[in-house]
């Protein structure tokens, strides 16, 4: 399946170094889709790079649909560490005209990709953007464990719409399903419904708060190995060290412990998909 046509190239005039490139920063690494005639090889790719720029059920947090370029113009800078994964970025998924035609094409581009065992790693966006992530695993008929790094569960109510507050709710509900577990870790108890904690035990989901996560953050390992599937809400971190989201509280993971997550998902050998959503840079700090 060709998966080009789903794709914008990118436009990356903020990641030039000049004089300064060794040829070991990380945009010297990847293979960026940022000529319309030449979409990169992916024949022995490890991981592919998605930009969703995609906010029309963000709730809160209009802004974060220029997040993937946004991110890319300070990854793209950094040094690589020692490895030499094959990484490409395939650029923006083309946004369309109804959200639905995104989440069809999302979904399209990761079921390709992990079919021909690629990483997708999605920046979105909004986090509803999960559901298009889920459904690429339906679409390959296969039983998933999801994690989700999330101060709140985003259920929602059954009759309310999809958004990025309740996306999980849809998930859940979906029929056929192929939802095998659900992993919550960081959730603030003072954001979330007692009654919706009693629901996620009742649907024997697993379900971590912030605070116990913090006592020993080695818990979380064997948590992260465990996911198929990773979700991550910036808003997950304190303002202080994120201070790009809508939905931002002074309390949260530490920027070092988040990172510290990432780099369990990262040893992983199970995980297949990963997805970080809702940095809105009209909040950031930083221009």
């Amino acid at each position: 399946m060709d998966i080009s046509f789903y794709f914008e190239p990118l436009e990356l005039p903020d990641y030039k170094y000049g004089e300064d490139s060794s040829g070991h920063r990380l945009g010297d690494l990847f293979r960026s889709f940022t000529d319309k005639e030449f979409f990169p090889e992916l024949g022995d790719v490890d991981i592919a790079i998605i930009g969703v720029n995609e906010e029309r059920n963000a709730i809160n947090n209009i802004g974060c649909a220029h997040a993937p370029d946004y991110v890319r113009s300070q990854l793209y800078k950094l040094y690589r560490g020692d490895f030499s994964p094959r990484i490409a970025d395939l650029g923006n998924i083309k946004q369309g005209h109804k959200i639905e035609d995104s989440y069809f094409a999302l979904t399209a581009v990761i079921a390709e990709l992990i079919k021909n065992k690629i990483v997708p790693l999605i920046i979105g966006g909004s986090q509803d953007l999960s559901f298009a992530n889920y459904m690429a695993y339906e679409a390959l008929g296969q039983l998933i464990n999801i994690v989700g790094v999330d101060s709140v569960f985003d259920l929602g109510k059954t009759e309310q719409a999809m958004s990025s507050q309740s996306y999980l709710n849809k998930i859940i509900l979906h029929q056929p399903n192929f939802l095998f577990n659900y992993t919550n870790i960081g959730y603030q108890s003072y954001f979330v419904d007692p009654e919706a904690i009693g629901l996620m035990k009742n649907l024997y989901f697993d379900v971590y708060r912030l605070g116990a996560i913090r006592e020993k953050m080695e818990e979380a390992e064997p948590l992260v190995r465990n996911a198929d599937m990773i979700t991550v809400d910036i808003s997950s971190v304190r303002q202080s060290d994120a201070p790009g989201n809508g939905n931002a509280s002074p309390n949260g993971f530490y920027g070092e412990e988040i990172c510290q997550i990432m780099r369990y998902a990262g040893l992983s050998d199970k995980l297949s998909s990963i997805g970080f959503y809702e940095i809105n840079p009209r909040l950031d700090c930083k221009d």
